[in-house]
């Protein structure tokens, strides 16, 4: 085996026999403690944090591995790990494959190719949400309506391009086009998105008057948006693929209508059933018949039981709110409100009195409390 100051098992903590997994979870360890973002201001941390990265890179490979344990070798020089050329063991290249997976979202993807993230890459249109509102009506019966949104659209004088006709963004100088920046530190790479284009790869040096570079103008977009029969007060309705636009090839956002829907003087929704308020007199609550109601579809004749309360619920089977996605329609309940005459002629006064002789007993009969 390779010698030197210290040899690759100590630098993890881990004995010659151990497996590749406890190697792993020995490196994941020790990277959590000494990474250069966890110890933004230890220096020392960072070496460690260099050392353990080139024992890991050594001893997760069989290959490598086994090479390390025949003994010195070219690749180690005479120090072991201080000695390390990664070119030995493919090419110099920060972190690859395995390795970089292994700790590629821990701190904001420093790792090699991990954190090479450019702008550039295709990235979803933004949402946009918009809100209409329509009669409790129309939410009954359903209704197609039209929405203007506002939108950014490709700007007519640069073509979207954000240069001055007759110009053309350029290539970045400072990153030559890749959108990030990366400093080499050794056995590490470290990248971060260029500061002169951003991560775009490219510069506008003469900008489009139009729209300031950006590519883009204000506009609107209009739309026709069926709203279905029995939709309630807050739903929201997607159109996929209406939103923003993608960037760079990437797919559009969507489009989230909110509904509103103004309340009804009639009926008062309860799921798919609705309630109305049906004033009786107090001759039609005794007597009981036939009282026309209004319903979504027309005027009925709601058949009211003699002696009917205060409160009652009758049923009108069907005439509630049409059920979304083929669910069965509701029932219209039709809530007996008695209404008691405040007024009564010479008349009226003599009938009622004559009522009640005519009665035995009052309701508060039978009461506990009420004998006497």
């Amino acid at each position: 085996m390779a010698t030197g100051t210290r040899d690759y098992y100590e630098t993890l903590g881990v004995s010659k026999t151990a497996d590749q997994e406890e190697i792993k979870k020995a490196y994941r360890k020790l990277a959590r403690k000494y990474h250069p973002d966890a110890n933004p201001d230890d220096p020392k941390a960072e070496e460690k944090f260099k050392e353990i990265s080139t024992a890991y890179e050594v001893l997760s490979d069989p290959d490598k591995r086994k090479q390390y344990d025949a003994g010195p070798a070219p690749f180690f020089g005479q120090g072991g790990a201080q000695g390390f050329d990664p070119s030995a063991f493919g090419g110099g290249q920060a972190f690859s494959g395995d390795f970089a997976d292994l700790f590629g979202g821990l701190f904001g993807g420093r790792f090699g190719t991990t954190s090479r993230r450019r702008r550039t890459a295709a990235e979803k249109g933004n949402d946009i949400g918009v809100s209409v509102t329509i009669s409790f009506e129309d939410s009954l019966k359903g209704v197609t309506t039209r929405i203007s949104v506002p939108k950014a659209v490709e700007c007519a004088t640069c073509g979207g391009t954000g240069a001055a006709p007759g110009t053309g963004p350029t290539t970045c100088s400072q990153c030559g086009g890749r959108g990030v920046t990366t400093q080499d530190q050794g056995f590490f790479a470290f990248s971060q998105e260029c500061h002169l284009c951003g991560g775009e790869g490219t510069v506008v040096q003469h900008p489009c008057a139009e729209c300031g570079g950006r590519g883009v103008a204000p506009g609107l977009r209009k739309f026709t948006v069926p709203i279905p029969a029995g939709v309630k007060d807050g739903s929201k309705i997607r159109l996929k693929g209406k939103g923003e636009p993608g960037r760079h090839g990437g797919p559009a956002g969507d489009l989230f209508v909110i509904v509103h829907v103004e309340e009804s003087p009639l009926y008062e929704r309860r799921g798919r059933d609705l309630i109305l308020d049906v004033p009786v007199s107090f001759t039609e609550a005794a007597l009981g018949g036939g009282i026309p109601i209004p319903t979504p579809d027309g005027r009925v004749s709601l058949k009211v039981p003699g002696g009917v309360r205060e409160g009652t619920l009758l049923r009108v089977k069907g005439k509630g709110v049409p059920g979304l996605g083929g669910k069965k329609r509701g029932d219209l309940l039709a809530r007996v409100r008695v209404v008691t005459p405040s007024k009564l002629n010479k008349e009226e006064k003599q009938l009622l009195e004559r009522l009640g002789e005519l009665q035995k007993g009052t309701p508060r009969d039978g009461i506990p409390g009420w004998e006497g």
